[in-house]
């Protein structure tokens, strides 16, 4: 600016120099006509470098800054400058708003951003999953038009989001979120979502496991409590006494001690590496082991027929696939009544392998089969419970086959018997080994 008003002020001297030298030599009239000649060239010149500045500011950039002459040199150099400078600084701005939203679509968690009225300016993608929204038609809408859940209208109304607002949807899928309202200026919102259905799910199954094992524990606790004190007030136990309540006491210590192991083998399980070990689990030497223990829980009150239709081996952990079929041949035991037929069956089937257990017992009615193989789920929990059954049988079953990428399938009919079988696919098979052969 200072370099503008000298170069004007010296050009307005030296035209004043010469109309005074002209003065002297010609005198007043050429001396005014001087002056005015280069009064109106010295407009022109500023006339047309003005031209030139409206001309860019209709369309700046740093690009199509004119070149001027003398002081408007330096005028359009200082404007191409900050031409310049504004230019990079706006492509920093565009590059940092591009990275808060790419930032914004990537998150997990729904991100709105609510105008001073509620209505919606911009959401990722998220929050259309979340909510249901949709982001090209509803920007601009307010959000409680489009969210109706009376829950959240309280919730917007209260102006109170210190705590977050726990909604659930059924619609078009079963969905818990956790909705936060966060004030971020005078006027703008963000609307957070966060999906907690696992973590409720999660929560609920603790909140079981938990309930379950005290009920579980609580009545051998309190029969053996009660034993004990009547032992207690007895001046001399008796010995009639201590005949009948001790198997008694033995039974529900025995009973406590199986859940204990049955959830330690559980908790194994589900902390156990994904992948198991890569043994070579010889089938037939299983086989004849879990009929070994068949006849030994049925102690000759049941017939055990095991039926060996496949020469395959199977990859994976002996003890952990000996411990799901043990359940699944103990269960056939407990709930066959006696007289009934218990068959172990090994067979091919196609590229894939079965070991199935099939009894004759009291049966499952359908409505009971999808949820058997939950932590504690009884059918009939007066007659498990009387069979000596944990409710963790089936549980420990399923995770074993799922470690080995195999599923259980169950066949039931009410008082005609049950069928449990463990399916193995072709990459679980292995070819048997020779007798003698390494």
């Amino acid at each position: 600016m200072r370099e503008f008003l000298q170069r004007t002020l010296i050009g307005a001297l030296v035209v004043a120099f010469l109309s005074l030298l002209v003065w002297g030599a010609l005198g007043a009239v050429e001396a005014l006509s001087l002056a005015l000649f280069c009064v109106l060239l010295w407009l022109a010149f500023h006339l047309y470098h003005i031209a030139l500045l409206l001309r860019w500011l209709r369309h700046p950039g740093s690009e199509r800054v004119p070149d001027g002459f003398g002081s408007w040199h330096m005028v359009f150099m200082t404007l191409y400058r900050q031409a310049r400078a504004q230019s990079q600084n706006k492509k920093k701005l565009t590059n940092v708003l591009e990275r808060f939203i790419s930032a914004g679509e990537a998150m997990p968690d729904g991100v709105v951003v609510l105008d001073e009225h509620d209505r919606i300016e911009w959401l990722n993608p998220s929050a259309v999953e979340h909510l249901g929204l949709n982001r090209k038609e509803d920007v601009g809408n307010q959000i409680l038009n489009l969210v109706r859940q009376p829950n959240f209208h309280a919730y917007m109304a209260a102006d109170n989001f210190s705590q977050p607002l726990i909604l659930r949807f059924v619609q078009p899928s079963e969905r818990v979120l956790a909705i936060q309202l966060v004030p971020f200026d005078s006027t703008r919102k963000l609307l957070l979502s966060r999906d907690i259905t696992q973590l409720e799910r999660v929560q609920t199954v603790h909140r079981d496991f938990v309930a379950n094992v005290s009920h579980e524990l609580r009545t051998p606790l309190t029969v053996i409590g009660g034993f004990l004190e009547t032992f207690a007030d007895m001046d001399e136990p008796d010995p009639a006494m201590l005949k009948q309540f001790m198997p008694m006491m033995l039974e529900q210590t025995r009973r406590m001690q199986s859940l204990v192991e049955d959830l330690l083998t559980l908790s194994r399980l589900e902390n156990s590496p994904k992948a198991v070990p890569n043994e070579k689990v010889n089938m037939d030497e299983l086989l004849a082991t879990l009929r070994t223990e068949a006849e030994g829980l049925s102690q000759g009150r049941h017939t055990i027929v095991c039926e060996q239709r496949s020469r395959r081996w199977l990859w994976g952990s002996e003890n952990e696939l000996h411990s799901a079929f043990g359940n699944l041949v103990s269960n056939a035991i407990r709930y066959t009544p006696e007289g009934g037929t218990v068959t172990l069956a090994w067979r091919d089937c196609g590229q894939k392998a079965v070991f199935s257990v099939s009894d004759t017992g009291i049966g499952i009615p359908r409505e009971h089969i999808p949820r058997l193989t939950e932590r504690f789920y009884r059918v009939d929990r007066g007659r498990s419970r009387g069979n000596g059954g944990t409710g963790l049988g089936l549980a420990i079953v399923k995770h074993v086959l799922a470690r080995h990428h195999a599923k259980l399938e169950i066949a039931s009919e009410p008082d005609k018997g049950s069928t449990f079988s463990a399916v193995f696919g072709a990459e679980r098979l292995a070819e048997a080994e020779r007798l003698g052969q390494p």
